[in-house]
C-alpha cells in the first residue's frame, strides 16, 4: 500500500500516472495542498487540478477585482473537499494549455462525492466542457438548467 500524498493509483495498486502520462479513465489519490478558487486546487506536490466541466467564478488577483460570486463559489469547493485527500479521474485529454492536470474531482469517505457534479447542482459553478473532455457534459447541463431553474446559487435573483 502507498501512501496517498504519493499519488497512489486504486486500480493497480502502484503510482498513477503524473500529468500528461494519465491515460483516459486512470484515476489517481492524492493530497490538497490548498484550495484556489472555485474550480481549481493545489496539490501536496505542487501541480494544480482545474476541474473538467466546471467553471466558476473568478477571485481577485492582479489587480482585478473578484467576480461577483467568486467567494461563495470558492467557499462550496472548500466545504466539499473538507481535509481529506481527493480521488482524481481523468478524460480524454490530461493538462490544459497552461500545464494544469484536468480531472474530475471526488472527495470524501470513500471518494463518494462527486465535487464537479456537486458544483454545477447547488449552483456554485456553470458547465464549461472543452473537448476532448465530455464525459459528463450532457449531465451536467441538466443540472446546471435545474438549478437555474430553481434559482440556487449564482442564479440567485
Amino acid at each position: 500500500m502507498c501512501p496517498a500524498a504519493a499519488g497512489c493509483n486504486r486500480l493497480t495498486g502502484g503510482l498513477a500516472p503524473q500529468g500528461a502520462d494519465a491515460a483516459p479513465g486512470s484515476e489517481r489519490i492524492a493530497a490538497v495542498d490548498r484550495i484556489v478558487d472555485g474550480d481549481t486546487i493545489k496539490l501536496a506536490t505542487g501541480e494544480r487540478v482545474r476541474f473538467i466541466g466546471v467553471d466558476t467564478p473568478e477571485l481577485a488577483r492582479d489587480g482585478r477585482p473578484a467576480e461577483p460570486f467568486a467567494q461563495q463559489a470558492a467557499k462550496c469547493n472548500r466545504d466539499l473537499l473538507g481535509r481529506g485527500p481527493v480521488k482524481l479521474v481523468f478524460d480524454r485529454a490530461p493538462k490544459d494549455k497552461y500545464g494544469r492536470l484536468l480531472a474530475y474531482v471526488y472527495a470524501g469517505p470513500d471518494y463518494k462525492t462527486f465535487v464537479n457534479r456537486e458544483l454545477v447542482s447547488r449552483g456554485c459553478a456553470e458547465t464549461l466542457f472543452i473537448p476532448p473532455n465530455m464525459k459528463h457534459a450532457r449531465e451536467f447541463r441538466g443540472l446546471e438548467k435545474q438549478a437555474r431553474t430553481q434559482g440556487l446559487g449564482l442564479w440567485k435573483q
